[in-house]
């Protein structure tokens, strides 16, 4: 029974040693001083208070992109201890003793380090030669620009661990195609692609470039085998719906997992809310939710209500109205109705409260029991502190003289009778009996004799003149002029009204609200309205000192200066490696030049290289030079800010095609011996002078040592780079 133990227990394995230096070095390369400089380092500044707020459970908005990559730069402050409490205000800024600076730096170092082997597996899956392979991975090792942007608080190396994870899983899927198909490593494989495609996507929208390209690939891939004879229609169908369950469904239920985990961490309200609306904002912890916890739901006749406009942006505000009225003649010499002000105010106040009116009763009070509106019921709106009607007429608005002024109504015994009923149309309703319901629904106000709509006019124009103290502009506009979200409001405090006396109910008005009932957004509600907010939601884009074009980047006439030392010259650039970049622009030119004179003579019937060595020509081209180009491209559409920083995923794709043009160049162009090794030594050259240039700039790289003016002048190669000079 024992026999087992006479003889030892052998494992035996393969150990890629190329593999494992690689790793090591770029581990090395990218972790060595990362606590240096213990200070805020450039975009440090901007991402650091989004961990402060997920350790503080502090809701957040951020228009730059998804959420996942926020959540990993939060976890390494999670694993340090990091309990948020640090001011984000000032690069250069000396952090704190409670930060952590390695625990949250270490996930982009460890994610950049990693790309080291990444690069070399990849090209290795592309069945290139080792050699080839090694010099992939040792040109993003040596790369000055992807060492100093993997050393800091910073989300460019995650992006790029994860699109080199998803081309790596699906080659090595690609590759298991014949021999393996529907085993566990093939399936590993597949679903790895899809999920480091998520990865990649939750980081960072431009991940969705390297998606589509390995979509677009994946879908070649298909429209081939289809062609495959041996395949039944069966295996066909089994292998599409594989490629779409991982390369589709299960990134869709990842994204969303993202955003369901960073909902569910960020709940408490936050500086971030008043851009969301009042359904969201309440089912936050604190903030509105203190003020509408217990309001009732259905806003009944005789309720108490503040109206909220729905567009939000660029700033929130309610319908207001206070006893001043609007000038006889305005500045232009044109004339109004001299009735009660109304406006869009972008603060809460008393007098932002107003009363639902029965038109047939004179009451002010919430029935026993509550009489509900519903969609398409006929309301007054009084104002609750001076007790007039909510009016509109034909009278030129004051800034919108092609929109009707609204007011509030004061007889003045002339021919100007009351227009006040008003029309409710709940926008978001699932059928045209739903009950008018506070936060939830989103409804419009629609005059009943002039069919124009109430709309927040002012958050698209100019406020009002000194006499309508800075607050915004509200009109009635006819529906005829197309719909927009300033014209749909919602009710966000609410109370049944009890006093039917003035005082009694001016009392009632300051008071807080305190009913029993409870509202609650479903994920994906919350979902929907906060990805829409990340789409539409822009911050005005600014000039920056170091912002450039895309232009710039392929020919690195620009840098970042990412840190200055506040007494000593030590300080960090983004800067690449320019031996590394005028070579791939190089590779990539040839590469081009070289297809275009393949395809030109395989026209004419004559191939100069065997069909294997062309068929790894262009799949080769198609990951690289695809890389390079969905990367890269789609910034020269984009209006915003760009920096150099932004070309990093596409130049990593660039590098990964010097070693592919070299082993072609090498196998089929050099055919003589002495060719190659005359071009062998030119490769040693070259190498050499990329290995020269990292070392003359890790100075500014890694921030040490400090070098000191001279030396800083020498390495101004470029009149275009920003190398700093304290002044003596």
């Amino acid at each position: 029974m024992l026999g087992f133990l006479k003889e030892p227990v052998v494992v035996t394995a393969e150990i890629n040693v190329n593999l494992v230096a690689l790793t090591v070095m770029g581990l090395i390369s990218r972790l060595w001083g990362l606590c240096y400089p213990r200070a805020v380092v450039f975009d440090e500044v901007y991402y650091g208070q989004f961990v402060s707020l997920y350790m503080k459970r502090i809701f957040f908005v951020d228009d730059s992109g998804p959420p996942f990559g926020h959540m990993l730069l939060a976890l390494g402050g999670y694993l340090g201890g990091f309990d948020g409490n640090f001011l984000w205000n000032r690069i250069g800024a000396e952090y704190s003793m409670n930060v952590p600076v390695w625990s949250l730096r270490l996930l982009p170092a460890l994610a950049g380090a990693l790309c080291v082997p990444l690069a070399y597996q990849i090209l290795v899956e592309l069945h290139f030669s080792h050699c080839a392979a090694l010099g992939a991975a040792l040109l993003i090792l040596l790369e000055n620009s992807l060492v100093t942007q993997s050393r800091f608080m910073l989300l460019e190396s995650i992006l790029i661990f994860f699109i080199l994870l998803a081309v790596l899983s699906y080659l090595k899927f690609y590759n298991l195609r014949k021999h393996s198909a529907f085993s566990g490593s093939w399936w590993f494989w597949l679903l790895l692609t899809g999920v480091a495609c998520s990865c990649a996507v939750g980081v960072k929208y431009m991940g969705l470039f390297t998606h589509m390209l390995l979509l677009a690939i994946a879908g070649l891939h298909f429209w081939h085998m289809i062609g495959d004879q041996s395949l039944s229609n069966v295996s066909l169908l089994c292998h599409f719906l594989a490629r779409g369950l991982a390369l589709i469904i299960i990134p869709v239920v990842l994204y969303l997992s993202f955003f369901y985990v960073h909902l569910a961490l960020l709940y408490r309200s936050g500086p971030h809310d008043q851009i969301m609306t009042s359904a969201f904002q309440a089912s936050l912890e604190g903030g509105l939710a203190r003020i509408t916890q217990g309001q009732p739901l259905e806003v009944a006749y005789g309720s108490q209500i503040t109206l909220r406009n729905v567009l939000g942006k660029p700033m929130q505000c309610w319908l207001h109205s206070h006893a001043n009225t609007y000038p006889i003649r305005y500045e232009n010499g044109r004339g109004s109705s001299h009735q009660q002000q109304v406006t869009c105010y972008p603060f809460k106040d008393v007098n932002n409260w107003w009363i639902v009116k029965d038109p047939g009763m004179q009451q002010l009070v919430v029935s026993n029991p509550p009489r509900p509106v519903r969609h398409g019921h006929i309301v007054q709106l009084v104002h609750g502190i001076t007790t007039r009607y909510l009016n509109t007429h034909d009278v030129a608005a004051p800034l919108s003289p092609h929109s009707q002024e609204v007011s509030c109504y004061i007889d003045y015994n002339i021919s100007m009778p009351a227009q006040n009923l008003w029309r409710v149309e709940i926008v978001n309703r699932e059928s045209d009996t739903d009950v008018w319901k506070t936060i939830l629904s989103e409804v419009r106000f629609v005059h009943v004799n002039t069919s124009a709509v109430l709309k927040a006019s002012g958050l698209s124009g100019a406020s009002l003149p000194e006499w309508g103290y800075r607050q915004l502009e509200v009109v009635g506009e006819k529906l005829s002029k197309g719909y927009h979200q300033s014209m749909v409001w919602n009710v966000e405090e609410h109370r049944y009204g009890k006093s039917q006396e003035q005082k009694e109910r001016e009392v009632e008005l300051h008071s807080p609200t305190q009913m029993d009932i409870s509202k609650n957004l479903s994920f994906m509600a919350k979902f929907t309205e906060l990805q829409w907010k990340i789409f539409t939601l822009k911050n005005e884009d600014t000039e920056h000192k170091y912002s450039s074009s895309a232009l710039d980047w392929i020919t690195l006439d620009t840098n970042i200066a990412y840190w200055l030392h506040p007494t000593s010259g030590a300080q960090i650039h983004l800067l690449g490696n320019v031996a590394t970049w005028a070579s791939a622009n190089v590779a990539a030119l040839v590469y081009l030049c070289l297809s275009l004179w393949y395809l030109l003579r395989r026209r004419r019937k004559i191939y100069d290289i065997p069909e294997d060595a062309w068929q790894l020509w262009v799949s080769a081209g198609g990951i690289c030079v695809g890389g390079w180009a969905v990367n890269y491209l789609p910034f020269f559409l984009m209006e915003k800010t760009l920096f150099l920083y932004h070309y990093l995923p596409a130049l990593t794709f660039q590098i990964l095609l010097i070693p592919v043009v070299l082993q072609h160049l090498g196998d089929h162009l050099c055919r003589s011996v002495l060719l190659k090794s005359m071009f062998s030594a030119l490769i040693v050259a070259w190498f050499s002078s990329v290995f020269f240039v990292y070392c003359t700039f890790s100075p500014v790289t890694y921030g040490q040592p400090a070098l000191s003016p001279t030396e800083l002048k020498a390495l101004r190669w470029k009149d275009t780079w920003n190398i700093l000079l304290r002044k003596q």
